[in-house]
């Protein structure tokens, strides 16, 4: 089975005098913004956090587990089968649609995804997925193609 997207998600911009809400809305497609992330997120913008990544298979396994898995529970922004991106390494590149992505880093989860599966951090640790960069703006789909990119230096 070829790589694809599977889940998409964002957190929209809170109007001003809005409650502060952590909901995150699943979308069919999206537009990545070089040097921003999914546009219209709220989160978007810092230079190592555009977005998260996380392997579909990953998830099953956390689903088996109890984590609550529905689209954005895990704190994750896109969701794709058939690569296991914990693999990548930092500055790998991703094709995703018509954007291209690079891997950062690790995504590591913190006391509020803790807080929010009410599971101990360990049992996340190095499961979450990956941070990265927009480097080439454009449409996603969920079904798109995901291909891992050969970076020529």
């Amino acid at each position: 089975m070829a790589a694809e997207i599977v889940s998409i998600v964002y957190q929209p911009v809170r109007p001003v005098g809005a409650p502060l809400s952590f909901a995150r809305v699943p979308l069919e497609t999206a537009n990545l913004i070089a040097g921003h992330g999914i546009e219209g997120d709220r989160k978007g913008g810092h230079p190592r956090r555009q977005l998260n990544i996380l392997s579909y298979e990953t998830v099953q396994e956390l689903a088996a587990e109890g984590f609550q898995v529905a689209p954005g529970a895990l704190g994750e922004q896109i969701v794709i089968r058939g690569v296991d991106v914990a693999a990548l390494a930092s500055g790998e590149r991703l094709q995703l649609g018509d954007a291209v992505v690079e891997v950062v880093s690790l995504r590591e989860p913190c006391e509020r995804f803790e807080a929010a599966q009410n599971k101990p951090l360990e049992q996340a640790i190095g499961r979450v997925g990956v941070m990265a960069r927009v480097v080439t703006g454009g449409a996603i789909r969920v079904g798109d193609p995901v291909r891992t990119l050969q970076v020529t230096v």
